[in-house]
């Protein structure tokens, strides 16, 4: 029976805030009151450009009108022998009453606007406090805000004074209306280098940076990575760029490496995509160590 913990499971479309969406893959910054139409294509859009959809949008919308919601999402999990996982996508408002309907199956991990201050860290701590929130989440990709801006440090030191972990956004964008880099892995180094307490774990491991995510990884030792979005099957593929992930992720940094599915993504089941890295050129204890082991302890399960 397979151990896994899931570090990117989303939330189910027919739950989720449209809005969320909506605003996530806007304009970055502050939007401007009368803006004039965008060019086709641009932004977020490109995405679609980039990875061609194989189901096509309309039937993910009929997905997502019966896609079993976060009960039936959690039945999928114990069918796969995924015992919890970092569910992204939930509003912050709602995380309290997620955890209370699912005792233990998720890690909830809270978004804030880092422009708010002290603001944000008050309701960060109250989250944490009395909605039992396990940490914090930060996406560059959205804001257009590096993880080092010193405008995060204040909810930063937070997470180390409520000893929580940081979920940070680390690999290339194609949103074609923001720079390319702002999650580049060179941002998570001012971030460790000013609070070597604070567990971080670099959100899509990096790419295509991934010799300097694997130099951070070595450097840093409370810094993890994790693999969502990336489809497993080109780790262990000749060319990727991902050889000296795989082949540090075997070895020196076996314990630092976990995985996030992305089912919705990948459009793929549970079960497949687990075997997927079962089949990876690993030895035996570290495939273990990347579906379960390194996340437990990171989140401190142990």
């Amino acid at each position: 029976m397979n151990r896994v913990i899931d570090l990117e499971v989303s939330m189910p479309e027919s739950e989720a805030n449209p809005l969320i969406q909506q605003i996530n893959e806007g304009r970055p910054g502050t939007p401007f009151a009368q803006p004039l139409p965008r060019p086709e294509g641009y932004g977020f859009a490109n995405y679609k450009h980039v990875f061609k959809s194989k189901s096509g949008d309309a039937s993910r919308d009929a997905h997502a009108k019966d896609d079993g919601g976060l009960i039936g999402l959690v039945a999928d999990m114990d069918r796969a022998g995924i015992s919890q996982g970092l569910l992204v996508g939930a509003e912050n408002m709602k995380m309290g009453a997620i955890h209370q309907a699912f005792p233990g199956r998720f890690f909830l991990m809270a978004t804030f606007d880092p422009k708010d201050g002290m603001r944000a860290v008050r309701e960060f701590e109250r989250l944490v406090v009395d909605d039992k929130v396990n940490g914090l989440r930060v996406s560059p990709l959205y804001n257009g805000i590096p993880a080092n801006d010193r405008r995060y440090y204040p909810l930063y030191a937070k997470c180390v004074e409520l000893d929580v972990p940081v979920r940070i956004y680390t690999s290339m964008n194609y949103a074609n209306d923001r720079p390319y880099d702002l999650g580049h892995p060179r941002h998570l180094d001012d971030v460790a280098v000013d609070f070597p307490e604070l567990r971080i774990v670099a959100g899509l491991a990096g790419w295509p940076w991934v010799n300097e995510m694997v130099a951070l990884l070595r450097r840093h030792p409370r810094l993890y990575a994790d693999t969502a979005a990336h489809h497993p099957r080109y780790f262990g593929q000749p060319g990727s760029g991902w050889e000296q992930f795989l082949q540090f992720g075997n070895t020196l940094l076996q314990d630092k490496i976990m995985v996030g599915l992305s089912r919705y993504l990948l459009a793929m089941p549970f079960e497949d995509i687990i075997e997927t890295y079962r089949n990876l050129p690993l030895k035996e204890k570290v495939v273990e160590k990347w579906l379960y082991g390194n996340a437990a302890d990171f989140f401190r399960l142990n």
